[in-house]
């Protein structure tokens, strides 16, 4: 399985996209740490706003956390609260 994004390639692409984590935080409704949560742990709701900023899909981000052993992508937006 390939490797996930490091954190600060995560915090690097919000930043060419001009925003960062706590600005899109703030933007969703939440803390301006909250966001920060996804970066260490799973957090499925964190992911696909972190993803979606960057236009990318979470799995891409976090394939240990989305790609399934069989290399399928595992449907885990019925998980967001």
């Amino acid at each position: 399985m390939t490797k996930g994004w490091h954190p600060a390639d995560i915090i690097a692409g919000l930043r060419k996209k001009g925003t960062s984590l706590a600005a899109l935080s703030r933007e969703c409704g939440l803390a301006s740490s909250t966001l920060a949560n996804a970066l260490t742990r799973p957090w499925p709701k964190g992911e696909f706003l972190i993803a979606r900023a960057l236009e990318v899909h979470p799995s891409e981000i976090w394939p240990e956390r989305y790609v399934g052993e069989n290399g399928v992508i595992v449907d885990r937006a019925k998980h967001i609260r």
